[in-house]
């Protein structure tokens, strides 16, 4: 009995660029692309994902198994496909780190910091509970679907061999940094209206009574008041993040 396997390096290079993609994609994505996810398990979803999607999208690859110089173009192709998409995910979390340092220092937790779980790196406490409460209600109300569909669906965006154009991804990048910050800012709105009112409240009381240490008595006072506000208005705020989470995923590659 004679088996044929000469199709084996032409789909071994395809499983290649397709991991290429979904790979490079998971690594900056947020939730599963976070450094406290070990390489091992991250490697694991990027490899069940390229084996999901192989099976839909290996006609789309053209190969040619003699030639070595344009599969490895068609592969950094995939690798700033993937990078495009799992930096506009990225950006789209940042509007709850914009968030949670307007409101820190709105409540005088600013210079209140801790390392962020996420990235590893010093943020403010309040953002850094706002951003694991966000990736949390991320894979709690099942957006991880959406993405692994916009994964699939950027096929026919960025169809295999063309690069994205620099143009078009810088415009993408910017319109979704703009958008984070923009959401970031008016989910801090309350935060911003306490602030000013309390401030003004403040220089009242301390041109009525000069003798009252108006610092001591206003810092508890204005930590206290806004940890009530933040509860009040949390359900609010998450609620229109995830709006705008789906929106940019539905309209990073909408389904032709």
């Amino acid at each position: 009995m004679h088996f044929d396997l000469s199709f084996l390096p032409a789909l071994g290079a395809a499983f290649m660029l397709v991991f290429a993609r979904t790979g490079t994609m998971l690594m900056l994505l947020p939730g599963l692309g976070e450094q406290n996810i070990s390489a091992r398990m991250r490697l694991t979803f990027a490899l069940i994902l390229t084996g999901l999607l192989l099976p839909m999208h290996r006609s789309a690859y053209h190969i040619d198994t003699g030639a070595l110089g344009p599969d490895l173009v068609m592969l950094i192709e995939e690798i700033l496909v993937g990078a495009v998409l799992g930096v506009t995910a990225r950006l789209t979390i940042s509007a709850l780190e914009v968030a949670g340092s307007v409101i820190a220092a709105q409540l005088g937790l600013g210079f209140v910091t801790a390392v962020d779980p996420t990235q590893g790196e010093q943020g403010a406490i309040i953002g850094n509970f706002l951003t694991l409460l966000g990736i949390t209600l991320f894979f709690a109300t099942n957006m991880h679907h959406l993405v692994i569909a916009a994964l699939s669906d950027s096929y026919n965006v960025f169809k295999p061999g063309e690069v994205p154009l620099s143009g078009d991804a810088a415009a993408l990048i910017t319109k979704t940094v703009s958008g984070a910050f923009r959401i970031g800012i008016q989910l801090a709105a309350p935060f911003l209206a306490f602030g000013l009112l309390f401030n003004v409240g403040l220089g009242v009381l301390s041109r009525l009574m000069p003798q009252m240490q108006v610092f001591f008595v206003a810092l508890p006072l204005s930590i206290l008041l806004g940890f009530l506000l933040l509860i009040l208005v949390l359900g609010a705020m998450m609620g229109l993040f995830l709006d705008y989470a789906g929106g940019v995923l539905h309209a990073l590659v909408p389904t032709g």
